[in-house]
């Protein structure tokens, strides 16, 4: 495994070990937006969660503007007892970059993460996110911005913008820019999901890493399944670092848990009604939430049995958790024991 410069990487590294006591590459869930809140980093956690989790991407600018700063706080928010995640910003001006790693650690935060592969297009537009890939000069800015703040700082990116060869001079220039740690997905902007990720070529990027910046640490994402497919992966592939996982949580929320475990429905359930209740919680005590989002997560958590397509379309015509819940407790009593 790779030494890492800053103390907060180093035990991070030191610290990820298997059931037997061995290393092994640290796992994270990936920062994806209007999921990685701290519900679902909570309810994963539950699941057997990671060994780190990320915000959602945040606007820098709006962290600095003193009108704007109030929108972006619920992306921020972090529970008591919950496992610190590190905070991912996104910008195009290095003064807002750095203005916001600066107000980060008042907030508890110990890391810092640079979004450079965002493939939004109104992300693209406001010059950021996957953009920064064809304006190397501005990337490196924003990373020497962010490092103003004291923070060990971190970028995740893609391959590239177009084509894939894009790799070679932009990971080169941000190797260059001795960042913590690089993530990358393994696609490029123009590719989103629609490809298979390009695990060909991780040990090509592994040597670069060595080469040009050996203290860096390498992680990899895209297309990884759950924790047995990342080990396998590093095995594979010696000198990665960690694996992030992204999708792959959204289609098991026990993807981090070793050895591919079956769980029962009503493990499922008690997953979900421990969302619908942090839900309640962050909407009682912070920012309000959009009940819609919740939607999305119906899938996750209701399926493998008889009538569950059923099931779900009717959740998906409530409008509040006490609807789900009587839902649930109306359907799904005579399977499981819903509170």
């Amino acid at each position: 495994m790779t030494t890492a410069k800053s103390p907060f990487w180093q035990k991070v590294v030191d610290d990820a070990k298997d059931e037997n006591g061995n290393q092994r590459p640290f796992f994270s869930m990936a920062p994806m937006e209007a999921v990685t809140d701290t519900i679902f980093r909570r309810v994963v956690a539950q699941a057997g969660g990671p060994d780190l989790y990320y915000t959602e991407f945040t606007n820098a600018a709006s962290m600095v503007h003193p009108e704007a700063k109030f929108s972006v706080q619920g992306r921020l928010a972090v529970a008591d007892g919950e496992k610190m995640p590190i905070a991912q910003i996104w910008g195009s001006k290095p003064e807002a970059i750095g203005g916001a790693a600066k107000l980060l650690p008042a907030l508890g935060y110990q890391a810092v993460d640079i979004n450079m592969g965002c493939p939004d297009g109104t992300v693209i537009k406001n010059d950021s996110g996957s953009d920064l890939i064809r304006h190397p000069d501005r990337a490196a800015a924003l990373i020497a911005a962010a490092k103003e703040s004291g923070l060990p700082v971190s970028v995740k990116t893609r391959l590239g913008f177009n084509q894939v060869d894009e790799y070679h001079d932009w990971l080169e220039m941000i190797f260059k820019q001795d960042v913590q740690v690089l993530t990358i997905h393994l696609r490029t902007r123009k590719e989103m999901s629609k490809v298979e990720a390009h695990f060909e070529l991780i040990d090509d990027i592994v040597a670069m890493r060595d080469r040009i910046s050996p203290q860096t640490l390498l992680q990899i994402n895209g297309d990884v399944k759950d924790y047995e497919h990342g080990l396998a992966l590093a095995k594979e592939h010696p000198g990665v670092d960690g694996i992030m996982i992204g999708r792959g949580v959204l289609n098991d929320p026990y993807a981090f848990e070793p050895g591919n475990q079956d769980h029962t429905l009503a493990e499922s359930i008690a997953l979900l009604k421990l969302q619908l209740d942090l839900f309640d919680e962050v909407n009682q005590t912070a920012n309000k939430k959009n009940f819609e989002a919740l939607k999305r997560y119906f899938k996750i958590y209701l399926r493998g049995f008889a009538h569950a397509s059923q099931l779900r379309q009717m959740l998906m015509e409530t409008h509040a958790t006490d609807e789900v819940r009587a839902l649930l407790k109306e359907h799904v009593g005579t399977l499981v024991a819903v509170d």
